[in-house]
């Protein structure tokens, strides 16, 4: 097989400066994942990232075959995902000094307009992947979202008609980039992400539950693990475990850090916990290192995914390959994630009671929740990065060919 030089670039994501420590199942796990897999194919990756830190080295290598570049785009610090768009044009610039690669993969819409025009300057394909797509005009994504970019919109647009290749996590994804971005149906491909069934897997018969007090708590702990916004829905994941009878009631657990949009959203999450009565009852512990991640998954007794919109899903894959059954929005790409009364219930309803409602069918029968588990960890089998990796080979191979 050919062995390319790819280049991956994310402005607004580093996989190595946040490895699993942001959005728990985040996208920057996707990219680092997907490279590694491509990677151990014989291609070789470069990650290509805004630089938020100005200790960051220009180059650095994570992996046989995988390095990451930071390039001087703005301030070297962190910056609110709404403001990065700003300097494309300056991360264009700096991009465009590199040496060319076989094939350029953008992550996310800035990245793609930054990268287009150079990838057929140097007369190389360009392949986009969105992860999320902006939500139209009036959506329901939650109180407090900040507005969208006012280029997001026409970014998207013009690297879904431009690219030579569309790349979409889901079916929903790819129907959404086809419908509302204007993409040709014929140049959008979907590639799932995969999970490591090594990191995520079940608990053993011996295994020890974490030392926490709230894991000891006699109901157990459900699970809530992404960025804290309001997209994400951790209000509804507290309004649902308020809604529980105590006899079931578990101790809730909220992983993921706060982002630079939304400074002020914890404040109003612990306003919404004292209200409800729950205070003792919920505990945040931050954004978690992927192996941490997975055994606070494996011992829980159920997993929240209460988004408003997401394009797959990852961490609910996760879940599901630690042998947890999960509760999830019947949104977006959940509902490829998630098989209905099998490895977990799809709500179709943002209605706190009727989440209280499944959840306390769920907690009240062991059988179930194990029956449910045992099927998701099956299920959590079909999706591997090995796989996706393979897909992703075999349509760069054809785009360079091309």
């Amino acid at each position: 097989m050919r062995k390319l030089r790819l280049a991956f670039v994310s402005m607004h994501t580093s996989p190595a400066d946040q490895p699993g420590a942001g959005d728990a199942g985040g996208m920057n796990v996707v990219e680092s994942q997907q490279a590694m897999a491509l990677a151990a194919m014989g291609h070789s990756v470069e990650l290509i990232t805004r630089r938020a830190n100005p200790d960051s080295p220009d180059v650095m290598e994570l992996a046989p075959g995988v390095t990451l570049r930071h390039l001087d785009a703005g301030p070297a610090r962190p910056l609110a995902k709404s403001a990065i768009d700003a300097y494309c044009a300056d991360f264009a610039e700096e991009l465009s000094r590199l040496e060319p690669p076989d094939l350029v993969h953008s992550h996310h819409w800035m990245s793609g307009v930054s990268a287009l025009e150079v990838a057929h300057t140097w007369g190389v394909p360009h392949v986009q992947s969105y992860h999320s797509v902006a939500a139209l005009p009036g959506s329901p994504l939650g109180d407090g979202e900040p507005p969208e970019s006012p280029a997001r919109v026409p970014g998207e647009a013009m690297t879904a008609r431009l690219s030579d290749a569309i790349v979409a996590v889901s079916t929903a994804e790819a129907r959404t980039v086809i419908e509302r971005c204007g993409a040709d149906p014929r140049r959008v491909f979907v590639t799932t992400p995969g999970v490591d069934s090594e990191v995520f897997r079940p608990a053993s018969p011996t295994e020890a539950r974490p030392d926490e007090a709230w894991a000891q708590h006699p109901n157990g702990y459900a699970l809530f693990a992404a960025r804290l916004q309001p997209l994400k829905g951790p209000d509804l994941a507290i309004a649902s475990i308020a809604a529980v009878s105590r006899r079931l009631r578990p101790h809730l657990v909220i992983a993921g850090d706060i982002s630079e949009d939304f400074k002020a959203y914890r404040a109003d999450l612990d306003r919404m916990i004292d209200t409800l009565g729950l205070t003792g009852s919920v505990t945040f512990v931050g954004g978690q290192p992927r192996e941490q991640l997975a055994r606070l998954m494996r011992h829980c007794e159920v997993f929240m995914v209460p988004s408003h919109s997401e394009t797959f899903g990852l961490v609910a894959l996760e879940a599901a390959a630690s042998g947890v059954p999960v509760i999830s929005s019947a949104a977006g790409g959940l509902r490829e994630v998630v098989v209905d009364e099998e490895t977990g219930l799809l709500m179709k309803t943002r209605q706190p009671s009727a989440w209280a409602s499944g959840l306390s069918r769920m907690l009240a029968d062991d059988e179930l929740r194990a029956r449910m588990g045992t099927v998701a960890r099956v299920h959590a089998r079909r999706f591997t990065w090995n796989d996706a990796a393979r897909r992703l080979s075999e349509l760069y191979l054809t785009l360079v060919d091309r």
